[in-house]
């Protein structure tokens, strides 16, 4: 992306291409021209309608290009993007809490041509939208490093993978910063060990301003300087970009006791040493902490191999899959990844596609079936006809749709972000009181009796800042910033991993707060597919005979119906006949020749003008769902069989001749042999309302919703109509999902609280039209989904009310010497940081349920 050159008399101009899909008459071209010439410095606009583009050639030494987009808005006309920004990502793995966001958010703020910038902790990504006449991405890494941030190297010649395994084998526990505070802690022991247990050894070595300084002392300031370079350090980065963050409060805390022990004597090197030492375990921590949650989707980004065997000019050779092109023919063996989606053009293999769609069952494939990259090849040998490139595949999709989905906040994170900007200024300055004024205020000392406690209240200097240390500590909203969106990317990334691709933490939430799910029927509730589900032969035929006659006659038609015959008699190994004299009867059936006799296949009314007698039967509308399969060479063709069948649902063919009727054959579109166990469990886990919508008459859909179980059926719907009844749900139960198809159900997906999309691996229309996309045609996710959901809140609730709760009951007791900065540390920050994503990791243990 980027703006194009041109030479001009004596100045060099440019050209930004601006989307504007609202243009599209000439009248609207009209009024940007008119708009955007107006501006000094603009050469030429040229509008496109039939693509809705606008071509502007401007001198950016007198105008801009923000300027530019401004006078089309002016116009009335949106501008949904321009070719003149560039995004890059970056990989900034120690970047794992908001006060580390903080820091790089406000280094990037002090470069020119940024337009958006995006941090996400829980994915050590960075993301900025630029100019590059402005900046580049070199000016970026530079801000981001002056943080105090490393940028990995995202080359693109790099493999993906290699960087993966890169930083999946740095050990946390054995980093140059593991070992530094390793160092410090060890030195605090011998210091103690000096100072209470061999305190012969503890020889004073220097007095300075009257104070003594031995052995013991040494050993703590040295603690205190090796495990706090690192926090020193960022707390440096965080006074350049003007961040109150931990680091900046823990330098201070470290600065300040070392201070405090020199210039006034208080003696508070320990304190120092181990504020150092113990929030320095504590930020390791949560280093171990972030990174077993980033595992999860580094375990998606592993399902893609990164070398492909490919056959090209009659030869193997090994190639990057990142070269692989459409057309391209690759080779999969026995055990390997198939390398990128495509299609199979040699072999048969029975593929397992958990990765992408989470069936449990290997999937038989053959000449011409669909595979998709990252999936198993288990068996045979396959030969694949690449159809999609390796940024286009289904699982690139689903891994940049699940790191984006972290993109949009919640409404638990607003409320916790803006919780957390106004808490840390309010707690920083009751540390600064808590220090300051009580040694003011008291004279000697005040004993206080609290539950047969006695609390003595000092009015020494030492003791109140050490208490205000403490406070500092616990104004850190670390556990409580991470606490939703570590839960939301546990959670997504684990559907993900289960065939349920969730596009935002938003709908995470939303689905198990709903109290209505709505169905669409067909492809969701039943198959989508019409098969043959009952052969009734008549008099002395026989199921076979029956489809046979069936079959021939319908072997020259292409409808649905005809189709599902041909395929039920080829399935039973039913031979045809030739057939002569074929002819179309609209809205009936058909009539044909066979052994020059002539058959007829059609409605029960084409055989009532016939004049045969179907024993007073009342027809009833086609349409069908399969209730039970109950062919019996034996049973009556009268008209309360064909009657029966109907009122199933299904959509009855008879044959026969002008005489006789030969048979019925019944078709119908049958119900998924999970769907009332879907509903059951949905029901289970609390739905109050599940309703059927479909544009079916009202036959079928009542006999698919007594077959389903569900609680509501409203049929013969427009898709209109549809969107009307979701929002008429939506109004009623406080919120409906709706599960369709994802393409003809487009409307009442958008109107619903959540829309979902079954069977969308490999289906752009669905995965992009959705909310959330089942990537297997299974209706057992749904399930699955809604107890996840619900799960996820009970999570992020946990976490952020443990995290306020905790840090409450702590700062509570630090005025009354309960709580020192050891336990500030340990419990406030270190413990509540690894218990929010402890506790966040458990929704991977959540699995979809097996529906045999």
């Amino acid at each position: 992306m980027s703006t194009n050159a041109s030479g001009s008399d004596d100045l060099e101009s440019r050209t930004v291409t601006l989307d504007v899909p609202g243009m599209d008459c000439p009248s609207c071209a009209e009024k940007i021209v008119n708009s955007v010439s107006k501006l000094d410095g603009v050469v030429a606009v040229e509008p496109q309608v039939m693509t809705g583009t606008v071509h502007i050639e401007y001198r950016p030494e007198k105008v801009e290009v923000d300027a530019l987009v401004e006078r089309v808005q002016a116009a009335g006309y949106d501008v949904e993007s321009r070719d003149d920004l560039q995004t890059e990502r970056f990989d900034v793995p120690t970047m794992d809490c908001a006060s580390c966001a903080s820091k790089i958010e406000n280094a990037l703020d002090g470069v020119e041509g940024i337009v958006e910038r995006e941090t996400l902790p829980t994915t050590g990504t960075v993301i900025v939208t630029f100019d590059p006449g402005q900046t580049s991405r070199g000016d970026l890494v530079a801000a981001i490093e002056s943080a105090g941030y490393d940028v990995e190297d995202t080359d693109p010649d790099t493999a993906e993978d290699d960087l993966v395994e890169e930083s999946r084998a740095k050990d946390v526990w054995l980093s140059p910063r593991a070992l530094k505070t390793w160092v410090g802690g060890g030195l605090l022991v011998v210091g103690l060990v000096l100072e209470f247990l061999l305190s012969g050894l503890d020889v004073t070595l220097v007095s300075l301003v009257g104070q003594e300084f031995g052995t013991a002392e040494l050993f703590y300031f040295a603690g205190a300087v090796i495990s706090g370079e690192q926090i020193l350090r960022n707390g440096y980065y965080s006074a350049r970009t003007r961040s109150l963050d931990i680091d900046l409060l823990m330098s201070l805390g470290i600065i300040g006791a070392i201070t405090a022990s020199v210039v006034f004597g208080e003696a508070l090197y320990l304190e120092a040493g181990m504020l150092a030492v113990l929030f320095s375990v504590a930020e390791l921590m949560e280093e171990y902490a972030m990174d077993r949650a980033r595992s999860s989707l580094r375990e998606l980004m592993d399902l893609s191999p990164t070398t492909a065997t490919v056959r090209r000019d009659g030869e193997e050779t090994t190639v990057p899959v990142e070269e692989l092109r459409v057309g391209d023919r690759v080779i999969v063996r026995p055990g390997d990844r198939i390398p990128a989606d495509g299609s199979v053009v040699e072999g048969e293999s029975a593929v397992n596609q958990a990765p992408i769609t989470g069936e449990s069952v290997p999937v038989d494939k053959t000449d011409g079936d669909e595979v998709y990259a990252g999936t198993i090849n288990e068996e045979g040998y396959l030969e694949v006809e690449v159809t999609a490139e390796a940024e286009d595949s289904t699982l690139a999709r689903i891994i940049e749709l699940v790191e984006d989905a972290q993109r949009d906040k919640t409404e638990h994170e607003q409320f916790v972000d803006r919780f957390a900007g106004k808490y840390t200024p309010v707690v920083v300055s009751l540390a600064v009181l808590v220090a300051a004024v009580p040694p003011l205020l008291i004279d000697g000392s005040i004993s206080l009796g609290v539950a047969g406690q006695s609390l003595v209240f000092a009015g020494d200097w030492a003791t109140w800042f050490k208490r205000g240390l403490a406070l500092l500590v616990l104004s850190c909203p670390c556990a409580l910033v991470i606490s939703t969106p570590v839960s939301v990317v546990s959670g997504i990334t684990s559907a993900a991993k289960n065939g349920v691709l969730i596009k935002g933490g938003t709908h995470l939430e939303s689905v198990g707060t709903v109290g209505a799910i709505a169905f669409d029927k067909t492809g969701t509730l039943t198959h989508g597919e019409l098969t043959v589900t009952d052969v009734v032969p008549a008099g002395g035929e026989s199921r076979e005979s029956v489809l046979s006659v069936a079959a021939s006659l319908e072997a020259r038609s292409e409808h649905p119906i005809a189709e599902a015959i041909a395929e039920a008699a080829d399935e039973a190994g039913v031979e045809t006949s030739d057939v002569a004299g074929f002819e179309s009867l609209t809205g009936k059936g058909i009539r044909a020749q066979i052994d020059g006799e002539t058959y007829f296949a059609g409605k029960p009314a084409l055989f009532e003008e016939l004049g045969l007698s179907l024993g007073g039967a009342r027809t009833m509308s086609d349409g069908g769902v399969a209730i039970a399969d109950s062919a019996s060479d034996d049973a009556a063709t009268g008209g309360g069989a064909i009657e029966d069948l109907q009122a199933d649902g299904k959509t009855v063919v008879l044959v026969g001749t002008e005489e006789r009727i030969v048979g019925v054959v019944a078709v119908a579109d049958e119900v998924r042999s999970e769907a009332k166990r879907a509903v059951e469990r949905l029901h289970d886990l609390g739905v109050e309302r599940l309703v059927m919508l479909t544009g079916d008459n009202e036959v079928t859909a009542r006999a698919v919703g007594e077959m389903a179980g569900v609680d509501e059926v409203r049929a013969e719907l427009l898709p209109e109509e549809k969107a009307e009844a979701v929002a008429t749900l939506d109004e009623e139960s406080g919120g409906v999902v709706m599960v369709g198809d994802g393409v003809n159900d487009a409307p009442a997906l958008a109107t619903a609280t959540v829309g979902i999309a079954m069977g969308a691996a490999g289906t752009d229309t669905a995965v992009e039209s959705a909310d959330v996309a089942l990537m297997g045609d299974e209706l057992s996710k749904l399930p699955y989904l809604y107890a996840l959901s619900g799960k996820a809140n009970g999570v992020i609730r946990e976490n952020i009310w443990a995290s306020i709760g905790v840090k409450a009951l702590l700062a509570l007791g630090v005025p009354f010497g309960l709580v020192n900065v050891a336990v500030a540390v340990v419990v406030g920050d270190m413990g509540m940081s690894l218990g929010v994503t402890t506790n966040a990791l458990r929704l991977a243990r959540i699995k979809p349920d097996r529906f045999e």
